[in-house]
Order: structure tokens, then sequence, then C-alpha cells
């Protein structure tokens, strides 16, 4: 199941988080500021978190906020964080997070999307290219 995060996710979150941090070579974990980004995520109303869950457990996420495109002229979707359990990758759960991302830049008014990933990570399966607003809108 896919759904938007709300504060209650936050500890579930944090442990995502943390697996991520620890493979990035540009960032340390820290929870404070971190659970302080989080939150500032939770409450715009130009941003989203994307969850996975299994049985009640957070089982991966995917953050998207909404920036301004020139080349665009208008709104386009920043995919910063995504990261999905070792134990649940290679499923297609972080495709799943990244077009039900892409469904909501659609409806904020985005048609394109941006992912950020650190240039050490060897761990992406894949990058794969998605048209904002599919089926899920």
């Amino acid at each position: 199941m896919i759904r938007p995060a709300q504060l209650e996710d936050i500890d579930a979150l944090l442990l995502l988080l943390q697996q991520l941090f620890g493979i990035e070579d540009d960032f340390e974990f820290d929870a404070k500021k971190q659970m302080r980004g989080l939150r500032l995520l939770l409450n715009s109303t130009n941003a989203v978190i994307m969850i996975a869950e299994s049985q009640g457990s957070v089982i991966a996420m995917g953050t998207a906020q909404l920036v301004i495109s020139t080349s665009e002229g208008g709104p386009a979707v920043l995919i910063e964080d995504v990261v999905v359990n070792p134990s649940w990758q290679k499923q297609g759960i972080g495709s799943m997070l990244l077009e039900w991302l892409g469904d909501w830049g659609a409806m904020h008014g985005a048609n394109r999307m941006q992912l950020l990933a650190d240039r050490t990570n060897s761990q992406p399966s894949a990058f794969i290219t998605l048209r904002v607003g599919s089926k899920h809108s």
C-alpha cells in the first residue's frame, strides 16, 4: 500500500533516512536535523512524503517538492529521498513510489520530475523515465 506519510510515521521515516545516509558520502545522519526536515515537508502544501507499507510497517519512502523550472515555465517536481528497506528492494517498490510522486506533481501542475542521486551511490538499480501524471491521479 502506498499513501502519504503522517506525523506518526516520523520514527519509521527516520530509520529509512538513516539507512539512506549510510550509503551517501556527502551526508551524515543527524536525527534532529532530519526530523526537522521531515516535519517541514509534512507541513508544506508544496511537498509530500509518500510511503510504502506492508502489514502496517513502513518499508519505503520518497519525498517530493515543487520547484520552479525556467525551462518549463512552471512547476517541476524535485525528488530528493527515495529509500526502500533492504529486505524489500528489487521488487519495484521504488518505481511505484516514483510513479505516485509524479502523479502528486501532476496534480500540482508539474510536468517534469528531477531526481537527485549521490554520485557515489551504487545502489540504484535503474534510472527510469516517468511522465508526470500517470495512472494514480
